[in-house]
Parts: structure tokens; sequence; C-alpha cells
């Protein structure tokens, strides 16, 4: 047999081919370590050997008890080596069912075939377009589990919290892998002192707890000598441990706080989680640490004012993000955006200083025009925070034209992820007070907005209602009776009944101003006053709390201050009834609202005053007033002393 060269290729050597199945075991354990050391490192060669088909052969040799060990852990190799190339190459594997097969293997006695089956299974574990999750069930868990012992050699450790890592993406897996006990083994294994054990362990324990409240309390909660896992972890953060150590601590502590495991105060989350992300988004770390950095800020610093004003402290930081918006890595750019959407959310200071920095702004208008829809989602979820700013939203925003490139993501068919940021978004560029709400009006925002509110996700369903609330509020009679008669009666009563109280609220919300201020009262109940009545008495007999019919009670309100409007109340006597009840009601918020809509109906000096208080004093409206000046609460008080006001012979 030819001795093999590193300048052989798998075409010109058939006799090694041939060799793969030779009944000679020598013969066949040549051939496949001829074909390991030719594949590696080279796609076209792995390519070369799945195309002769050799890849079923390997896989027999594998599964083959009575073959020499040696072929059996040379074929797991050599299979491992193919699963470090293509998607193509890795969804053939999975497919010819070599995870179950590697699985089995490791209930045999072969420590050696164990370890080799491992490296497999870690490779084909650390690809992410293919994920293996699915092929393991309970038993092969404990197996794993059962062989990740401290006393393990330190591949076998490593091979297999990097396997567990990908058993445990759902909340079931991640129950099922806590239930079983791997907080337990984890922990053992972050008292071995070696970033090729700790840094897996710590990336396993990260994607056990996010998001799962359940699993990240027991993970707080389990110690291994004593030692409980967030103080291996707050270790691991240490300025003399490696950058790749440090970030996966972090991150491990970020998924454990977002889960509610741990606090924001706490010193683990406050001194050393946080200024370790901070000081890794710096420009002399590599950038795609600084991107998982950014990445993982992004997700800490997300939903607590404090944290966002903690980590904005570094002067550094803004620098460093807007730095990391140059980098040609889109995970790098995305993250950056990400950060600076989190660090913004709250605080108008932040914000401030994150829309003054050079060419912020131009960078996003760019995020939004890009052709990646990763940048598109992360420059929308940043202009959405910092739109926020009212004092923005009149300034920078209007330089910017930003609605223009937002309008046009929202008109190409985007993933229902961007469409909930960008009508966010949207929700707070038509504000009252944004220059952009005409414009944005033109470009056919009416429309795009009465489609939102027929989704099946009530997220965007809210935004849509949301967005036409804001948009109804003090607009002309024009842009009222468009959205009215884009949305239909039908929808109205539809979001009336929705599932979703913020949805409800919304909509009450947006009739409110369609009825409002009272120059428009009376002409727009003049066109849809039938519906109008229709959509507040269903809410009033529904089983709603007094929040939500506080809103019904102040719609009414608004139409009893209209001149001709006030008919529509006064002439049903179903609605006069309500009126007097909820003037007695044991919610405050709904005795103050009933009482001012009977003060707008009996208010002196307009056509048809007296007919209204006498009809009025018929349902009882005195006598519930007269009851009420005994109240302890001062703004009911108030206005029941000037409803009585009104009755002149009171």
């Amino acid at each position: 047999m030819q001795p093999f060269t590193a300048f052989m290729t798998v075409e010109s050597s058939r006799s090694y081919i041939d060799d793969l199945y030779s009944r000679d075991s020598d013969k066949c354990l040549a051939s496949i370590i001829c074909i390991k050391n030719s594949v590696i490192g080279s796609n076209r060669q792995k390519e070369s050997v799945i195309a002769q088909g050799i890849v079923s052969r390997l896989i027999y040799l594998l599964r083959d008890k009575n073959v020499k060990p040696e072929l059996r852990i040379e074929a797991a190799l050599t299979i491992g080596s193919l699963a470090k190339g293509t998607e193509n190459h890795i969804e053939l594997l999975i497919d010819s069912g070599i995870v179950q097969i590697l699985l089995e293997i490791l209930d045999e006695p072969d420590p050696k075939l164990i370890d080799a089956c491992l490296c497999c299974l870690r490779t084909l574990a650390s690809q992410e377009h293919h994920p293996i999750n699915s092929k393991f069930d309970v038993k092969n868990i404990e197996k794993l589990l059962s062989l990740a012992t401290p006393t393990e050699t330190l591949q076998r450790q490593s091979c297999i919290a990097t396997i567990l890592s990908s058993t445990c993406k759902t909340p079931a897996e991640q129950n099922n892998l806590c239930a079983i006990g791997g907080p337990t083994v984890l922990a053992a294994l972050l008292s071995v002192d070696h970033p090729s054990v700790k840094i897996p362990v710590a990336t396993c324990l990260a994607s056990m707890c996010f998001n799962n409240a359940n699993v990240a309390k027991e993970i707080v909660n389990t110690s291994h000598r004593n030692i409980k896992i967030i103080a291996y972890l707050t270790k691991m953060i240490a300025r003399d441990k490696s950058i790749e150590m440090q970030l996966e601590a972090a991150r491990c502590m970020t998924n454990l706080h977002r889960a509610g495991a741990i606090p924001a105060y706490h010193l683990c989350i406050t001194y050393k989680t946080l200024p370790c992300l901070v000081r890794i988004c710096q420009v002399e770390h590599p950038e795609a640490q600084r991107a998982t950095a950014a990445e993982t800020l992004a997700y800490l610093t997300e939903v607590d004012s404090d944290l966002q004003q903690i980590a904005a402290i570094s002067n550094q930081l803004v620098s460093a993000l807007v730095d990391l918006l140059s980098c040609h890595s889109l995970a790098a750019r995305a993250a950056a955006f990400r950060a600076f959407a989190s660090l913004g959310a709250n605080d108008e200071d932040i914000r401030k200083r994150i829309i003054d920095t050079k060419c912020l702004m131009d960078q996003i208008v760019d995020g939004l025009t890009d052709t990646n829809k990763d940048i598109n989602l992360a420059s929308v979820r940043c202009l959405h925070s910092l739109s926020r700013s009212v004092q923005q939203l009149r300034t920078t925003f209007q330089d910017h034209s930003v609605w223009r490139p937002l309008m046009t993501l929202l008109s190409e068919n985007p993933s229902s992820e961007l469409l909930l940021a960008a009508s966010s978004t949207l929700c707070n560029l038509l504000l009252e007070f944004s220059p952009a709400k005409e414009p944005i009006i033109h470009q056919g925002a009416i429309s795009l907005l009465c489609n939102l509110t027929f989704s099946p996700e009530p997220a965007l369903r809210l935004n849509g209602v949301w967005a036409l609330m804001n948009l109804a509020f003090q607009a002309d009679q024009r842009v009222k009776s468009q959205i009215l008669n884009l949305l239909g009666t039908d929808q109205i009563f539809r979001l009336l009944a929705d599932s979703d109280p913020r949805v409800l609220m919304k909509t009450l919300g947006l009739l409110r101003n369609l009825v409002s201020p009272r120059n428009h009262t009376d002409t727009m109940m003049a066109l849809h006053g039938t519906q109008v009545m229709q959509g507040v008495v269903l809410v009033l007999e529904g089983p709603h709390s007094p929040e939500v019919k506080e809103q019904a009670l102040l719609i009414l309100s608004n139409i009893a201050d209209g001149e001709r409007a006030k008919d529509h109340i006064m002439i049903n006597e179903d609605i006069l009834k309500k009126l007097v009840a909820y003037m007695t009601h044991p919610a405050p918020c709904l005795q103050e609202s009933a009482v001012f809509c009977i003060g707008n109906l009996s208010r002196q000096g307009e056509p048809g005053a007296m007919e209204r208080q006498t009809k009025l004093r018929e349902f009882g409206v005195i006598a519930v007033l007269q009851q009420l000046l005994s109240t302890s609460d001062t703004i009911l008080f108030n206005r029941v002393k000037s409803t009585l006001s009104n009755f002149s012979d009171v």
C-alpha cells in the first residue's frame, strides 16, 4: 500500500476507498485513517467522500461490535471531521441517524470509543443551523450526566457540557435537564479548574436558565462543596481570567437575572457582570467578543432603569458602541443598535447623550434601509427607544425624516417581529406634537394601522389601535372620518370585545379622541353616533374592571359636552339609568366619571338645558347628588357640588 501524503486526494486514491470495504481489518483501518486525514480542513475532500457514499460504510463500521475497536474509533473520528463541513454535510449526517447511533454507543464499556463518540456529538451540537436537541430523550441526558463527574477527563467533561447546551433549548427541555440533576452535575464541573471545562459549563447554564424562572431559581440555589454556582461564576468574571471565560460567565449571570433569580441590585450584577460587559465592549478587544458583550449588555439592561444609568456612566461605552456600528460584522452592528435601544429606554438624559453622538442618527437611517433584516430590526428597536423623547421627535427625528424609511419597511411585508417594533415606533411618531404626523398620514398610515387591528397577534392589534388613538387626538374631522370608515363598525365592536384588556382600553381611548374636542363632537356623533353609543353600552354591560368602564363613561362625558350630541344620551333611558347607578358605585373613579357626565348634561345656558334637567330629576339624580355631598373624596365632592349648582332651585 502506498504511503499517504498530504497532497493525495480521495479521487486519485481509489485503492484506499476499495480497502474501506475489505474484510482485512488492517487494510480497512489504514483506509479509514487515510480518509480521515484527507478530509481534515478540506470541505472539498469532505464533499468527495460524501458523494462516493462512504458515510454509510463508516456508520456500518461504527455500529459493528464485531470489528476491532480501533476501526470503530477511527470511524467515529472521521464522521466527526465530516461534521465540521458545510451545512449540507451536517444535514446529511443528521438525516442518516448518526446522533442516535452515537448516543447508543455511550452505553458500551470502551472509554476510548465513548470519548470518540462524545467528540463527534460535540461537533454536531456546536453548529446552529441544524439543531439536534430533538434527538435526545431523558434517558440519553441521564447517561450524559452520569459520564460527567469531576473525576473524568477534561475532554469528556468539556464535550458533555457542550452537548448538554444543545439539549435545553425549549422550556420543556430546560425543565427536564433540571429535574434529573443537571444543576448539581454542572455545579460540580465548575469546580474543575480548567477553562476548557468552565467555559462550556457556563454556556450550558446560560442556555438552561434562559427565560425560565423555575430553572434559574434552582441553579442559583445549587451548591458544590458549599460553594454556590453564582459564587463560581463571580470568580470567573474576574479580570485575571480569559475574556472568553469572563464573557460566558457574564452571559450566564445575565440570564439568571433576567429570569428573576438574581435582583438587579445584587453585587454580582451591579459590580461584576455589568462592568465586565461594558469593559469587553471597548475597542481593544476582538470584534466578535465585543459584539457578544454588547448583545448581552443590551439584554441585561433592557428593563431596569438603574442598570441603564449605571452602564451609561461610562463615558467610553457610547463611543465604543458607535465604533461597533462601523464594523463589517452584521452581528456587531446589530448588537450595538440593541445596546443603544436598552440604554435609552427610560432616561431622557441618556437618550440625549446617545442622539447627540456624532453621525448616530445617520447610522440608524442607514440601518433602516439596510438589506439585512437583522440590521433593520435592531435599528428599528433603537429608533423606538429614542422616539420616547418628546424633544427629539420635534428636532432630530424631523431633521432626518426617519419616518420615510420606517414607512417603507412597514410596506414591504415585514416579519412579525419587525412589524411589532416598527409599529411601536409609529405610535410615538404619531403623537400630537410630532411634526412627522401629517406626512405619515399622507404615506397611507391610516390604512396600514387599520389592517394591523385585524392581526391575530394581540401585540400587533394593540399597536394598531394605539397608533390610531394617537393619530385621532386633536386631528381634523377628515382624518377622524377616514379612521372610522376604514376601520368599520364591525371591527370596532370586535376590538371592544377583545380578550386583551389593553386592546380594549386603547379602543376606548380611540373612541374618546374621535368624539372630542367639543367642536368635533356634534359632527362625529351626527355621522357615527349610533355605532359609538352601541360600543359604549357594550362595555358598560360587560364584565370589565372599573378602569375599563371609566373610559366608557368618559366617552359619554365627551358626548354630553356636545350641543346636539347630548340627545344621544338623553333619548336613551337605559344609559341614563346606568349613569345614576354608577354615581353610587363602590369604585370612586366610576362615581366621579358618572357625576362629571351628569354635570355636562345639566349645564345651564345651553339650548334645551331646562328640559334635560327636568328629565334628570325624574331619574332621581338630585337625591343621589345630595347623598354624595357626605363623601370624604375631595375630587368627587367638588364635582357633586358643581353639578348641583346647575340645578338653580336646589
